[in-house]
């Protein structure tokens, strides 16, 4: 039996809404040890973002993410106000 490469991916583009909402969630990655974890958060706040989620701080209870060092409601806070900066900026 043969394994297959995986496929390639091309990464968003560096202005695209994608790349900022998972750079947003990179920066607290020494709150989120777990890289799925940081995936789920960033999937999930990008479909906040473009109208199809729900606000950071039902997210961040919902999507069972293991936080370390911050609460759940001061991380939640956080991540709104980097969302909003982003988009007013947007």
């Amino acid at each position: 039996m043969t394994t297959l490469p995986p496929p390639g991916v091309n990464s968003a583009p560096e202005n695209s809404i994608e790349k900022k909402v998972y750079a947003i969630v990179d920066k607290y990655k020494d709150h989120l040890p777990v890289v799925n974890d940081r995936y789920r958060l960033g999937f999930t706040l990008y479909k906040f973002v473009t109208g199809e989620g729900d606000p950071p701080e039902v997210l961040v209870k919902s999507t069972k993410i293991k936080l370390e060092g911050i609460s759940e409601a001061e991380f939640a806070k956080k991540l709104s106000e980097e969302l909003k900066s982003l988009q007013s900026a947007s």
